[in-house]
């Protein structure tokens, strides 16, 4: 291993780093609760919500810098990808209210579980179907 790809090791880590810091801090801005708060007050539903959130954007920027031969493409395809996700994931929302009277984002803030897991497996399922295309 030469000292060039050391360097753009770290280079593509740190970026990758900054990227999910602030894509996760996008997200937290269209959900009605502060998740920081909420994680500090030791909310479980909202915890779990918060860790497939992260994993599913790590999945969708590992498989774009996978399949990308520069550092710009692969961060432009992770937001492409951040915007097609909340797209989806607001659909599906959206349904749930309309058809299901399931209001995830409450459900949620009130810590039940069973909000947050289904609200982070629509995280994780969106982040599968996306990173099928590259």
């Amino acid at each position: 291993m030469d000292f060039h790809i050391l360097v753009s090791m770290v280079v593509w880590t740190v970026s990758g780093a900054v990227l999910l810091f602030v894509l996760m801090f996008v997200d937290s801005l269209f959900t009605r609760y502060n998740d920081l708060e909420e994680l500090k007050a030791g909310n479980m539903a909202v915890t779990t919500r918060f860790v497939m959130k992260l994993l599913a954007q790590a999945f969708i920027l590992s498989s774009s810098i996978a399949a990308s031969n520069s550092l710009p493409d692969a961060l432009l395809i992770s937001i492409v990808s951040f915007f097609l996700l909340l797209i989806l994931e607001r659909t599906v929302r959206l349904l749930l209210a309309k058809w299901g009277s399931l209001d995830l984002d409450h459900g949620t803030q009130l810590g039940k579980i069973g909000y947050g897991l289904l609200s982070g497996s629509l995280q994780i399922t969106g982040a599968l179907i996306i990173s099928a295309f590259m």
